[in-house]
């Protein structure tokens, strides 16, 4: 029995299949509905559900200092989200150097920008009792992986994860940030509402490789950011193509497009689409990102259009 069934009949009602049709449990009367609502009972109805669904939702607030948030995020895990965090970040920094970027890490239970952008230690505490950001590469940093061991799981309930993920966002002195990019966990769970819920989110890049399965959980983030009411700016189609070294014989190791097609699906756009090249992981591994340690490259250059390609469609800052 699904939980949905269970919750059914443990509130005293049990459906059956057919014209609308349901009965009291233990009881023998059947009450059958068949009146079709109207155009304007629908409605009533649709927004009677909304104000239900909005009722008790925090209000969202800004974070200090910071004009737009951008979060980066993926369905399913291991498509190159938080590489193509990292990589946006430089490259919007790259393309204005009049920007003041920083970038969060919410994952707590896999932070992986500590690495990526070559940092370590714990944040120092400002006379306000706030954490200070950890920099390099122009850019601020903050993560879960700055506030524990780097081999130490984060063996946490929900409730805990939700703590942590409140003193992220609201006990970080950033400073003056035109961007905040943001490196979400995969899925589509407490993190991603917490998140979504409690502060304005500017828009949403949505990163996926080409393949079926992990373009199905692509299309339900989507989906979830467009539910709780976030612009989702495009999709980046990652480790699009494997060009060999050697003999330059182009590979679609992944498929080939996917993430176009889901784009049209969903009316949205690609941002961009990255290679999958020795190079980006290299960079990646060794703490020096791709756009920073080969910034003429092709690879680097791909990320740079995204950047150009995200700053375009974002909708003005806050006055």
């Amino acid at each position: 029995m699904g939980a949905w069934q269970r919750l059914l009949l443990c509130g005293g009602v049990s459906f059956r299949s057919g014209c609308g049709a349901f009965a009291p449990r233990g009881g023998s009367r059947v009450l059958v509905c068949r009146r079709q609502l109207s155009g304007g009972e629908s409605e009533t109805l649709k927004e009677r559900r909304t104000q239900i669904m909005t009722r008790g939702l925090p209000k969202q607030k800004p974070i200090e200092g910071v004009k737009q948030v951008i979060v980066v995020a993926s369905g399913k895990g291991g498509v190159g989200k938080s590489t193509t965090a990292v990589n946006l970040a430089l490259a919007l920094a790259a393309n204005d150097s009049s920007k003041a970027i920083g970038l969060l890490d919410v994952d707590v239970y896999g932070p992986s920008i500590p690495k990526m952008m070559n940092l370590k230690g714990n944040p120092e505490l400002s006379q306000s009792n706030l954490m200070r950001p950890l920099l390099n590469y122009g850019i601020a940093c903050m993560s879960m992986g700055f506030l524990v061991e780097e081999t130490a799981p984060v063996v946490w309930r929900g409730l805990m994860v939700m703590s942590a993920i409140e003193k992220l966002l609201r006990q970080v002195d950033w400073g003056q940030l035109d961007y905040l990019v943001v490196d979400m966990p995969p899925g589509t769970g407490d993190v991603q509402l917490s998140v979504s819920q409690n502060i304005p989110i500017s828009g949403a890049v949505i990163v996926s490789t080409p393949q079926d399965i992990a373009l199905m959980d692509a299309h339900k983030g989507a989906e979830m950011f467009r539910k709780v009411h976030v612009p989702v700016l495009g999709l980046v189609q990652n480790m699009s193509v494997f060009q060999c070294p050697k003999c330059k014989h182009k590979t679609h190791i992944f498929g080939a497009d996917g993430a176009r097609r889901l784009a049209r699906t969903l009316d949205l756009d690609v941002l961009g689409d990255i290679p999958l090249h020795l190079n980006i992981r290299e960079a990646s591994d060794t703490g020096q990102p791709i756009v920073f340690s080969q910034p003429e490259s092709d690879e680097a250059k791909a990320y740079l259009r995204i950047a150009t390609e995200v700053v375009r469609r974002l909708p003005p800052p806050p006055e």
